[in-house]
């Protein structure tokens, strides 16, 4: 009798363990069919569909990945997306699956994935002609360095051509050394300009710096309106500038340094004022201004090149990133007195000026132009800054919406008198925005801000899907 009710009793433990974990699993499904339900919007149609995807499958990349490649490079989402396709502000993954891209491979595809106006001369130049070398004459290098030329004030018309921004900015520095006879260079805390020696003496964050010689190099206080001590008080940052030139230098510089907006800084648009302030100091001291316009140029920030906004003309301008939608190209333009200097040795690129990638670079700048993308580029990011705006009004974790045209930042704190960052929760969001459809970056020092930057044809429609997914997203946190 003992032994009948023990396992009656166990019976009607297991029974009840039955009957919860059914209870359970039904709440489970009930609260999936709610979560789904609730976010209703929908990605804005888009009359594309890619082929059928037959390579390799995410999982076999990532292996390959972690045996092949550096263990440095990671990827963008805790469970990483595998992409095949894309087209103009879409990408899309092994399984078809649509995705908005709001960072267009770091501010880079500015005209639109795949643009036929941009791969079909690429197409026609690469069957006839690869890689002459810029030793012998072809029209590719010459024409395009004309119209790039023609986009830049005054007398900044000659041309040298890279593959990246990193070797443009080494390049500038060099040349403002040279020009000046003086070996000091100030460049911005917070700022990044690339990851070569030089370079990397310039950039003025500990994550992206090595323990290797960085020399000649000064950080002025960051022009941070969110983050600075100064607020937005350009002129009170610039002298800091001033002080750095009288007491760490011999009171000449080689010369200045600067992001209009800093990219992978968090998107930090500079303090009023700023920068027209630190430009006279600069002259002063014999120095030369070099703008990195590497992310803020080609049209992304509503006016063409990123200082345009400070009402000042640079000496030295670098780019790269949007320059070519894609193809590794970089370049350098400044004064026909400056470029001179590289004349009193040999400077040489051999892949700056490849026929197909200026072919690529000739043709972005007809496309943007044709396509109205700068003007597209102020309309709809002044519209999204709007939008996000707004959202910081109704999530708390949302401390500051910055930046102009379409390259926007959204910083998450966890306490927006203290601005303590919210790291994790960024990271969270964005995955929760993947999963939805939209595909953002991220940036700042402690890796809490997004980094809006899509393609320059992203429309109104795809800036309010965003926004949506980005609400949803944070309401379920």
């Amino acid at each position: 009798m003992r032994r009948f009710m023990e396992k009656r009793v166990l019976l009607g433990n297991s029974i009840s363990r039955w009957r919860r974990s059914l209870s359970s699993t039904a709440q489970t499904a009930t609260a999936s069919v709610h979560d789904s339900d609730e976010f209703i919007a929908r990605l804005p149609p888009f009359d594309y569909t890619p082929p059928p995807y037959n390579g390799p499958s995410g999982d076999e990349i990532l292996g390959k990945r972690k045996e092949f490649l550096s263990p440095s490079i990671s990827c963008l989402f805790r469970k990483p997306v595998n992409i095949v396709d894309g087209k103009m502000q879409y990408l899309f993954d092994e399984n078809g699956r649509r995705y908005l891209d709001a960072f267009a491979g770091i501010a880079v595809v500015n005209c639109g994935h795949c643009h036929p106006g941009v791969v079909e001369p690429v197409i026609n130049q690469i069957k006839r002609l690869q890689h002459p070398t810029v030793l012998y004459l072809n029209n590719a290098i010459a024409d395009f360095a004309e119209a790039l030329a023609s986009k830049l004030p005054g007398d900044l018309k000659v041309v040298f051509f890279t593959n990246s921004g990193t070797e443009a900015n080494e390049l500038a520095m060099m040349m403002a050394r040279l020009y000046t006879g003086c070996q000091d260079i100030i460049s911005v805390r917070n700022g990044y300009h690339g990851n070569a020696a030089g370079t990397m003496g310039a950039t003025g964050q500990s994550n992206w710096k090595f323990n290797v010689v960085q020399a000649g190099v000064h950080h002025a206080l960051n022009p941070d309106p969110y983050r600075g001590m100064f607020g937005s008080d350009g002129a009170k940052y610039a002298r800091d500038v001033h002080e750095i030139i009288q007491y760490g230098t011999t009171g000449h510089i080689a010369g200045f340094l600067f992001e209009a907006i800093q990219g992978v800084g968090g998107i930090v648009d500079l303090a009023p004022g700023y920068v027209p302030a630190v430009y006279d100091i600069v002259k002063k001291a014999g120095g030369l201004v070099i703008a990195d316009e590497v992310q803020s140029g080609f049209a992304r920030t509503g006016d063409f090149w990123g200082f345009e906004a400070h009402g000042v003309v640079p000496d030295i301008v670098t780019m790269a990133k949007g320059i070519g939608n894609g193809f590794p190209l970089g370049a350098v333009v400044t004064t026909a007195e400056i470029a001179g200097v590289l004349t009193r040795r040999s400077y040489f690129n051999t892949y700056g000026g490849n026929a197909v990638a200026t072919t690529a670079g000739h043709a972005v700048l007809r496309v943007i132009e044709k396509e109205k993308l700068q003007e597209n580029a102020a309309e709809v990011g002044s519209y999204l800054k709007q939008k996000l705006i707004q959202l910081k009004d109704k999530h708390q974790i949302i401390g500051d919406v910055r930046g102009r045209g379409l390259m926007l930042g959204v910083e998450l704190v966890t306490d927006r008198e203290l601005k303590t960052p919210a790291a994790a929760e960024t990271m969270h969001v964005m995955d929760q925005m993947k999963e939805l459809g939209v595909l953002i970056g991220k940036g700042g020092f402690f890796g809490n801000v997004f980094r809006i930057t899509p393609p320059l044809c992203f429309t109104k429609d795809d800036a309010d899907y965003l926004v949506e997914a980005m609400d949803h997203s944070m309401s379920k946190m």
